[in-house]
């Protein structure tokens, strides 16, 4: 086994247990919602827990509130920081504000839009740098220097991971309620923090985790194959929250050997799925947050699965490029037909 089995962590099922008790009452209860007709194109039965409806609009806010109430707890900073495509930075912001706390974020010069105005409409300070995770983090180390601010770090933190990994738990435990099990989890992928609390989530049970990454944005999977990081050069994708060059230290020791495996996705397959779960679910989802589900797609035709469950992990979509992919895929999405549809 490689040197990056730094899987010499003491995170375990007991943290996102924790972690998902104690967000009871201070997250959305987000629904886990059914559609016969995306079972019947899956051929399976599909469990989505829609984390587009999260406060923040994306799963991201659940280990943000986590790790922010920890610094908070602790004191010593006045405020926190935090890089990231935007999802994270913004989860950041609206729980720091709940504490008391300032923020500042640290975003690509590409970032959405929309979730730059979000993250200063929460209160946030915007910084940004360039377009890779290394000049964003060469901002963040510049930045504590100067402020002493504490940093939570999208993929490498322990409240992160947890937070993140709560929605996987209360995806289970609400398809239990219902009477069901699921066969498999499928979760995006981008520095690998939600497939990592997922993994955790569910030791010791046997239903497998997926992950799920872009064509040629994938980290992740190779360095399951090499059994170290391996960082790449990310390729164009309409995920845009799924693209980092490096996966987290910490989250690739939990899931090396814990993940069932990861499956590639590409525009087509996302923006299909985008298409099918407005359509069919009543979910407005943003690329990112389709990737699980048009992962699932993908999975389902592999194998013999009865019931699979996708964390639907965000919902901050730029209107223009919905009315892109509904123009692209919204004639065979509101079908069901065809995997492939128009590219956009």
């Amino acid at each position: 086994m490689a040197n990056e089995l730094l899987a010499h962590t003491d995170m375990c099922r007991d943290d996102v247990e924790a972690a998902a008790e104690w967000l009871r009452d201070r997250v959305v209860d987000t629904p886990v919602v059914r559609s016969t007709t995306l079972d019947r194109i899956a051929g399976t039965r599909l469990w989505l827990k829609a984390e587009n409806l999260q406060t923040g609009g994306s799963y991201k806010f659940r280990g943000a509130l986590r790790a922010v109430s920890q610094v908070a707890r602790r004191g010593g900073h006045r405020g926190v920081i935090a890089q990231s495509t935007g999802n994270h930075a913004l989860a950041v912001a609206i729980a720091a504000e709940r504490y008391g706390l300032s923020a500042t974020a640290v975003l690509p010069i590409d970032a959405p839009v929309t979730k730059v105005d979000s993250i200063k409409g929460s209160g946030a300070r915007v910084e940004l740098a360039g377009t890779t995770v290394r000049r964003r983090l060469e901002v963040v180390d510049r930045l504590r220097a100067a402020s002493g601010d504490a940093v939570l770090d999208a993929y490498d933190h322990p409240g992160v991971i947890a937070g993140q990994g709560s929605a996987t738990w209360d995806l289970v435990e609400e398809v239990e309620r219902r009477g069901a099990s699921l066969d498999a989890v499928v979760v995006p992928v981008g520095g690998g923090g939600g497939v990592a609390g997922a993994c955790l989530a569910l030791q010791g049970q046997e239903t497998a985790v997926y992950g799920v990454e872009p064509v040629g944005c994938d980290s992740m999977t190779r360095s399951l194959a090499a059994g170290r990081r391996i960082a790449v050069s990310p390729a164009p994708t309409l995920a845009d929250g799924l693209r980092p060059s490096l996966v987290g230290r910490l989250p690739f020791g939990i899931v090396q050997d814990r993940i069932a495996g990861v499956v590639p996705v590409d525009d087509d397959d996302i923006g299909r799925a985008v298409c099918l779960a407005l359509f069919h679910a009543k979910l407005l989802l943003e690329p990112s947050g389709a990737a699980g589900l048009a992962g699932a797609l993908r999975l389902a035709a592999r194998g013999s699965f009865t019931d699979i469950g996708v964390v639907l992990t965000g919902g901050n979509a730029e209107a223009v490029l919905i009315a892109r992919l509904v123009a692209g895929y919204g004639a065979t999405a509101r079908t069901g037909s065809g995997r492939k549809g128009a590219r956009t």
